[in-house]
Protein backbone atom coordinates (compact mmCIF):
# COMPACT_ATOMS: atom_id res chain seq x y z
CA UNK A 1 0.00 0.00 0.00
CA UNK A 2 2.91 2.59 0.60
CA UNK A 3 3.61 1.95 -2.70
CA UNK A 4 0.62 3.46 -4.43
CA UNK A 5 0.56 6.28 -1.41
CA UNK A 6 4.17 7.38 -2.88
CA UNK A 7 3.59 6.62 -6.58
CA UNK A 8 -0.19 8.29 -6.74
CA UNK A 9 1.36 11.96 -6.44
CA UNK A 10 3.78 10.75 -9.64
CA UNK A 11 1.03 9.57 -11.80
CA UNK A 12 -1.21 12.40 -11.32
CA UNK A 13 1.77 14.70 -12.36
CA UNK A 14 2.37 12.52 -15.31
CA UNK A 15 -1.12 12.28 -16.55
CA UNK A 16 -1.89 15.86 -16.41
CA UNK A 17 1.09 17.22 -17.70
CA UNK A 18 0.64 13.87 -20.54
CA UNK A 19 -2.94 15.32 -21.16
CA UNK A 20 -2.07 19.53 -21.39
CA UNK A 21 0.67 18.10 -23.66
CA UNK A 22 -2.01 15.87 -25.85
CA UNK A 23 -4.26 18.78 -26.00
CA UNK A 24 -1.72 21.49 -27.05
CA UNK A 25 -0.49 19.32 -29.85
CA UNK A 26 -3.55 17.77 -30.84
CA UNK A 27 -5.18 21.31 -30.47
CA UNK A 28 -2.34 22.29 -33.15
CA UNK A 29 -2.70 19.53 -35.63
CA UNK A 30 -6.44 20.21 -35.71
CA UNK A 31 -6.81 23.58 -35.56
CA UNK A 32 -8.33 23.92 -32.68
CA UNK A 33 -9.09 27.15 -31.46
CA UNK A 34 -7.99 27.53 -27.35
CA UNK A 35 -7.38 30.60 -25.44
CA UNK A 36 -3.71 31.45 -24.62
CA UNK A 37 -1.64 31.18 -21.40
CA UNK A 38 0.85 32.39 -20.03
CA UNK A 39 4.36 31.50 -21.75
CA UNK A 40 5.39 30.36 -17.65
CA UNK A 41 2.05 28.04 -17.27
CA UNK A 42 3.37 26.73 -20.34
CA UNK A 43 7.25 26.20 -19.21
CA UNK A 44 5.97 24.75 -15.87
CA UNK A 45 3.40 22.09 -17.76
CA UNK A 46 6.06 21.03 -19.83
CA UNK A 47 9.10 21.04 -16.95
CA UNK A 48 6.24 18.54 -15.20
CA UNK A 49 6.28 16.53 -17.92
CA UNK A 50 9.80 16.31 -18.52
CA UNK A 51 10.37 15.64 -14.57
CA UNK A 52 7.39 12.89 -14.58
CA UNK A 53 8.95 11.20 -17.47
CA UNK A 54 12.32 10.91 -15.54
CA UNK A 55 10.58 10.28 -11.83
CA UNK A 56 8.70 7.57 -13.64
CA UNK A 57 11.96 6.09 -15.33
CA UNK A 58 13.62 5.89 -11.90
CA UNK A 59 10.38 4.40 -10.32
CA UNK A 60 10.08 1.70 -12.48
CA UNK A 61 13.62 0.97 -12.83
CA UNK A 62 13.79 0.62 -8.96
CA UNK A 63 10.31 -1.28 -9.04
CA UNK A 64 12.13 -3.59 -12.00
CA UNK A 65 15.35 -4.44 -9.56
CA UNK A 66 13.32 -5.04 -6.59
CA UNK A 67 11.60 -7.44 -8.73
CA UNK A 68 14.51 -8.79 -10.05
CA UNK A 69 16.23 -9.22 -6.33
CA UNK A 70 12.66 -11.21 -5.17
CA UNK A 71 12.65 -13.35 -8.25
CA UNK A 72 16.36 -14.33 -7.67
CA UNK A 73 15.31 -15.10 -3.67
CA UNK A 74 12.73 -17.05 -4.94
CA UNK A 75 14.46 -18.90 -6.93
CA UNK A 76 17.23 -19.75 -4.58
CA UNK A 77 14.38 -20.65 -1.99
CA UNK A 78 13.01 -23.05 -4.68
CA UNK A 79 16.33 -24.52 -4.85
CA UNK A 80 17.43 -25.16 -1.42
CA UNK A 81 13.78 -26.82 -1.28
CA UNK A 82 14.56 -28.84 -4.18
CA UNK A 83 18.06 -30.09 -2.51
CA UNK A 84 16.16 -30.30 1.05
CA UNK A 85 13.70 -32.58 -0.49
CA UNK A 86 16.10 -35.00 -2.09
CA UNK A 87 18.05 -35.03 0.71
CA UNK A 88 15.20 -35.77 2.86
CA UNK A 89 13.93 -38.63 0.11
CA UNK A 90 18.07 -39.69 0.62
CA UNK A 91 17.39 -40.06 4.51
CA UNK A 92 14.84 -42.10 4.43
CA UNK A 93 15.76 -44.50 1.85
CA UNK A 94 18.84 -45.04 3.63
CA UNK A 95 16.07 -45.89 7.02
CA UNK A 96 14.08 -48.16 4.54
CA UNK A 97 17.26 -49.64 3.61
CA UNK A 98 15.93 -49.52 0.25
CA UNK A 99 18.12 -51.72 -2.65
CA UNK A 100 19.64 -49.13 -5.78
CA UNK A 101 16.46 -50.45 -7.77
CA UNK A 102 14.05 -49.56 -5.10
CA UNK A 103 15.55 -46.58 -4.95
CA UNK A 104 14.82 -45.68 -8.42
CA UNK A 105 11.08 -46.96 -8.61
CA UNK A 106 10.90 -44.96 -5.29
CA UNK A 107 12.25 -41.81 -6.97
CA UNK A 108 9.69 -42.78 -10.45
CA UNK A 109 6.85 -43.28 -7.80
CA UNK A 110 7.32 -39.80 -6.27
CA UNK A 111 7.83 -38.34 -9.25
CA UNK A 112 4.04 -39.54 -10.46
CA UNK A 113 4.87 -41.50 -13.38
CA UNK A 114 3.07 -45.07 -14.12
CA UNK A 115 4.15 -48.50 -13.23
CA UNK A 116 4.36 -49.08 -17.33
CA UNK A 117 6.23 -45.61 -17.85
CA UNK A 118 8.52 -46.68 -14.80
CA UNK A 119 8.92 -50.64 -16.10
CA UNK A 120 9.90 -48.14 -19.62
CA UNK A 121 12.62 -46.55 -18.20
CA UNK A 122 14.05 -49.14 -16.39
CA UNK A 123 13.90 -51.82 -19.41
CA UNK A 124 12.27 -54.53 -16.80
CA UNK A 125 8.71 -56.16 -16.06
CA UNK A 126 5.94 -54.26 -15.29
CA UNK A 127 5.32 -56.90 -13.09
CA UNK A 128 8.89 -56.24 -11.35
CA UNK A 129 8.28 -52.86 -11.00
CA UNK A 130 4.58 -53.92 -9.08
CA UNK A 131 6.90 -56.35 -6.44
CA UNK A 132 9.52 -53.60 -5.80
CA UNK A 133 6.80 -51.35 -5.17
CA UNK A 134 5.02 -53.58 -2.67
CA UNK A 135 8.26 -53.87 -1.37
CA UNK A 136 8.89 -49.97 -1.00
CA UNK A 137 5.46 -49.61 0.41
CA UNK A 138 5.96 -52.47 3.20
CA UNK A 139 9.39 -50.79 4.00
CA UNK A 140 8.28 -47.78 4.38
CA UNK A 141 5.41 -48.70 6.49
CA UNK A 142 2.46 -47.24 4.29
CA UNK A 143 0.06 -48.97 1.80
CA UNK A 144 0.14 -46.88 -1.42
CA UNK A 145 1.98 -43.97 -3.21
CA UNK A 146 -0.38 -41.38 -1.70
CA UNK A 147 1.02 -42.12 1.57
CA UNK A 148 4.50 -42.53 0.28
CA UNK A 149 4.37 -38.97 -0.74
CA UNK A 150 2.53 -37.66 2.05
CA UNK A 151 5.62 -38.66 4.25
CA UNK A 152 7.83 -36.50 2.50
CA UNK A 153 5.01 -33.73 2.35
CA UNK A 154 4.78 -33.75 6.05
CA UNK A 155 8.88 -33.71 6.69
CA UNK A 156 9.26 -30.88 4.36
CA UNK A 157 5.95 -28.62 5.80
CA UNK A 158 7.86 -29.43 9.25
CA UNK A 159 4.31 -31.11 10.61
CA UNK A 160 5.27 -31.79 14.10
CA UNK A 161 2.06 -34.14 14.57
CA UNK A 162 3.13 -36.51 11.71
CA UNK A 163 6.81 -36.29 12.27
CA UNK A 164 5.89 -37.25 16.13
CA UNK A 165 3.50 -39.47 15.07
CA UNK A 166 6.23 -41.64 13.03
CA UNK A 167 8.87 -41.14 15.26
CA UNK A 168 6.41 -42.77 18.31
CA UNK A 169 5.38 -45.23 16.27
CA UNK A 170 8.24 -48.45 15.44
CA UNK A 171 9.48 -49.11 12.10
CA UNK A 172 8.06 -51.73 10.00
CA UNK A 173 11.20 -53.56 10.03
CA UNK A 174 11.85 -52.86 13.68
CA UNK A 175 8.46 -54.99 14.52
CA UNK A 176 9.67 -57.89 12.79
CA UNK A 177 12.63 -58.64 15.00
Amino acid sequence: MKVWVALFPLLTLQLASGVFLLWDILGSILGIKTSPIAWVYYELAQIGAVVGLILGMVVSATLLLRSIRKQRAAEESLRLASGAFMEVLHERFDEWELTPAERDVALFSIKGLSTADIAGLRSTSEGTVKAQTNAIYRKAGVSGRPQLLSLFIEELMGDPLAIAARNDTPHPIEKAS
